[in-house]
């Protein structure tokens, strides 16, 4: 029997998280032999990503009540008349609307505390983590329509000692020195700030090695928080390294991941790339990382919003590499049990099969 056909639609302009997972999840769909297509926007960054040879649709998006942006999308249904639509965020959401009379059903996946309007359309909805579910619910989605399905994690590029030494070389980091890595958009829920704040709260050299803090990422904060790397004098131990969309040799490269995200985090993926690259993880605990992460077994965890705590976290670590090497082995064994990618694409395939009765 085979399985069920799926039309993916995102609508984002610029690149985040959410984009690089739709983009994996599709590619993880096909891979697994799921007839796939997807829609994204016509002038958007998602087009610089690589998508194989997954069928994919360039569409206006322009505006959530852009007229012809509707039309394109219900043409496209009705030229594909997929098993699934699955959409992404709002735009992409309110713009796909399933006639009564087609064989469609539409999920739409949300991967934050969003506000659902723009949602309550759609035939059911995915959270990824099980706190985001029970919102859907507290706030009137039918609890019998809402999934719930975390996110996966890729397996690990090879990388090779060669590429490794080119990032180290290209920023000049030192060969003794602490390499910190934190990854995401350059948005407030993020929690930047706090991390810049405590790095500013840490001596020199910690166990006689100095630190470097990569930033792997951008968006509309990044003007200031160099600015407040400059005024706190933390500007020469921080490297912005920008949007990778490979970030494998600075993962590889790093002897501590950082996430410091605030509760507008609703899950997280940054834990899943440390835990997958054998990493030691010192993350807040926001409130995807309360439901996923378990403190002092697979990461170190401490309150949002505390430059201290992170600051004493990042210290306890770098001290201690008995404690570091025993939280890299936990998490990597706890992904590769709970959070492959071959687990979390059953799981929606498991689904799509039972919502169309293939």
């Amino acid at each position: 029997m085979s399985d069920p056909t799926s039309l993916q639609i995102v609508a984002s302009k610029a690149l985040g998280g959410a984009e690089y997972w739709f983009q994996r999840f599709s590619l993880a769909l096909a891979a697994q032999g799921a007839p796939t297509e997807i829609a994204i926007r016509r002038d958007g960054e998602l087009n610089q990503l690589d998508f194989e040879t997954l069928p994919v649709h360039r569409l206006p998006f322009r505006t959530t009540w852009d007229p012809w942006s509707r039309h394109a999308v219900t043409a496209l249904l009705n030229r594909t008349r997929p098993d699934i639509v699955q959409t992404y965020m709002g735009r992409a959401t309110r713009l796909t609307q399933v006639s009564r009379a087609s064989h469609t059903i539409h999920l739409a996946r949300l991967g934050g505390y969003y506000a659902l309007a723009p949602y309550r359309h759609a035939h059911g909805w995915i959270g990824n983590t099980r706190a985001l579910c029970d919102w859907m619910i507290a706030n009137g989605l039918p609890a019998e329509r809402v999934y719930h399905i975390y996110n996966f994690a890729d397996a690990p590029r090879s990388v090779t000692p060669e590429q490794v030494a080119a990032v180290r070389m290209r920023h000049a980091i030192p060969a003794d020195a602490w390499v910190l890595v934190t990854l995401g958009r350059f948005v407030t829920f993020k929690g930047h700030t706090h991390l810049l704040a405590a790095l500013a709260q840490l001596p020199q050299t910690i166990a006689g090695r100095p630190l470097r803090l990569i930033m792997l990422g951008d968006g509309p904060l990044g003007a200031a928080l160099r600015q407040q790397a400059i005024a706190s004098n933390q500007a020469p131990r921080i490297i912005w390294a920008g949007w990778q969309t490979d970030p494998a040799a600075y993962l590889q490269l790093a002897d501590l991941v950082v996430f410091p995200s605030l509760n507008g985090e609703p899950f997280g993926n940054v834990m899943l790339d440390a835990w997958t690259w054998n990493k030691p993880l010192l993350t807040t605990q926001f409130l995807g990382a309360r439901e996923v992460a378990r403190h002092g077994e697979d990461a170190w965890c401490v309150p949002c919003a505390d430059a201290t705590a992170l600051a004493r976290g990042m210290q306890t670590l770098l001290t201690d590499s008995r404690l570091l090497h025993d939280l890299a082995v936990a998490g990597h064994e706890r992904v590769s049990r709970d959070f492959s990618r071959e687990t979390i694409v059953r799981q929606y395939l498991d689904l799509y099969r039972q919502l169309t009765g293939a």
